[in-house]
């Protein structure tokens, strides 16, 4: 919840148990709740009638007492707005279906994990009836065409608190996380609330290229284009006034990073081809996923680099340290995906979102947008959740690669006769798809390695021989799919079709 723009969030717990409320005041304290206890219902009425009222109410029933339940009876009187949570023992599955009949939102049987407890409060704390859905509104920034920042989590306010802060510094600033954490999105945060947001930025991903093209890439290059020509101008120069983001830093040759830091100290730019020095103002944001302390003392990165880097850092959470985020992200992805795809949003299952809850989520935020797309299609049905974490992550997108893809690749990726006559089934949709995704996936990572497959298989995650397998399963070459920019021609490659929605490194 963002509380810079909205009141706390406020629980009231009617239980006789103490115990019961050690697991909730931790999901509480997580979630920067204020939690209410009461022990009787006519305590619990007194607390909704008078005073700030509570924006959700947690009703846990002693075994074999249905009596309690007259509450409900009356909270549906004084505040039928007002979502109610019924805690109740398996054997009393007749107070559940009363409960339900007189208006609790969900019923949850003992016992009660801190995850699912957790995952059914947001669930009905973000409902359009709780005026919440406005505070889901306002945790969503939006930093460009598909590019948005969520802060409904207390480690996510903190984090924009502190983009906030570093974006009035004018200093450079090293983003740490595990990739698909957010790194790259919160480096747009900073340059989007910066002075400099009226200009460029630009990204450079050093594990994408070979060491002569990233230098190219940063510095420019005399030699790959005609002399003059503003196309040969590197990012470092096109960024001027603006951000540069250089995302995987230690992969950056050692070489490269001494140029590198010569011009952040320098503040000049010596120009392919000649020895004129170029006065340059560009914000350097840099980010990497590896250890430090590994990179460190495999020198894969200068210190003296690293310590310029380094005065500012931001340390970007993983995705399973913000599960109070993961409801307003899967619902504005979802949002999101279906106005691209031209489809209906489809609604998340109570099941699918106690899932979601509890996942741990690996792949972070380039898995949790997979998952959402996949679930676009076909719903709870196809998509078992032991198969979330499927993914291949090429260049700073994710493809789904599980079991079913697997198979798709043996048999070919043919239709069957069935789905050659009339409309295709669901099926089919979804394996062409898959087929697609796939190929794209690969025909990305040929292209950033200049066709090297060995190196496209390392990009990929895959063996050399599946991916030789898989070029010749989708009839690829290299004449139709790249030609190199180092001949000066145009290359037919014309992108991956799938956006980055927000996603990150």
């Amino acid at each position: 919840m963002a509380q810079s723009t909205t009141e706390t969030v406020r629980l009231l717990v009617v239980s006789r148990e103490a115990a019961f409320l050690r697991p909730l005041c931790s999901v509480a304290e997580t979630n920067s709740w204020r939690v209410e206890s009461a022990t009787s219902a006519w305590d619990a009425m007194e607390r909704v009638q008078c005073g700030v009222a509570p924006h959700l109410l947690v009703l846990d029933l002693p075994r074999s007492d249905g009596d309690s339940l007259n509450v409900l009876r009356w909270i549906r009187r004084l505040r039928p707005e007002l979502p109610v949570i019924v805690i109740c023992f398996p054997e009393d599955a007749g107070h559940a279906k009363e409960a339900t009949r007189l208006g609790a939102q969900e019923v949850l049987f003992r016992p009660v994990d801190e995850a699912r407890l957790e995952s059914a409060i947001y669930r009905h704390l973000l409902t359009p009836e709780n005026g919440q859905s406005e505070i889901a509104s306002e945790a969503i920034e939006q930093l460009g065409p598909d590019t948005f920042f969520i802060s409904a989590s207390p480690a996510t306010q903190r984090l924009r608190a502190q983009a906030q802060l570093l974006a009035e510094a004018d200093v450079p600033v090293l983003i740490l996380g595990e990739a698909g954490s957010g790194k790259h999105t919160v480096a747009r945060l900073i340059h989007k609330l910066s002075v400099r947001s009226g200009f460029k930025f630009l990204k450079v991903n050093c594990a994408d290229m070979p060491g002569e093209l990233l230098e190219a890439e940063l510095f420019g290059s005399e030699w790959i284009y005609p002399q003059g020509s503003t196309a040969g101008q590197g990012k470092i120069e096109r960024a001027e006034k603006g951000t540069l983001f250089i995302d995987q830093i230690a992969e950056m040759p050692l070489g490269i990073q001494n140029r590198l830091m010569q011009v952040m100290q320098d503040k000049v730019l010596l120009t392919p081809g000649s020895d004129k020095a170029l006065p340059v103002d560009v914000r350097i944001l840099a980010a990497t996923s590896a250890s430090i302390e590994r990179v460190l003392a495999e020198r894969k990165l200068r210190e003296d680099l690293y310590y310029r880097l380094s005065a500012f850092t931001v340390q970007v959470p993983p995705l399973r340290y913000r599960r109070g985020e993961v409801a307003v992200l899967l619902h504005h992805s979802m949002r999101q995906l279906a106005k691209q795809y031209g489809l209906p949003p489809r609604e998340f299952s109570s099941a699918a979102l106690d899932a979601c809850q509890q996942y741990s989520w690996p792949g972070n935020l380039p898995e949790l947008e997979n998952f959402v797309k996949r679930y676009l299609v076909a719903g709870d049905e196809e998509l078992p959740f032991n198969n979330l974490d499927s993914k291949v992550i090429v260049n700073d997108k994710s493809y789904a690669v599980g079991a079913a893809d697997r198979m798709t690749a043996h048999a070919g990726g043919s239709d069957t006769e069935e789905d050659q006559s009339g409309p295709k089934s669901l099926k089919s949709v979804i394996r062409s798809v898959k087929c697609e995704a796939e190929r794209n996936a690969i025909r990305a990572a040929l292209q950033k390695t200049g066709w090297n497959r060995k190196s496209a298989a390392r990009l990929l995650q895959v063996s050399y021989r599946t991916l030789l397998y898989k070029i010749d399963q989708y009839h690829m070459s290299a004449t139709e799919s790249y030609l190199s920019p180092l001949t000066g021609h145009n290359s037919s490659f014309h992108g991956n079709s799938f956006k980055n929605n927000g996603k990150t490194s």
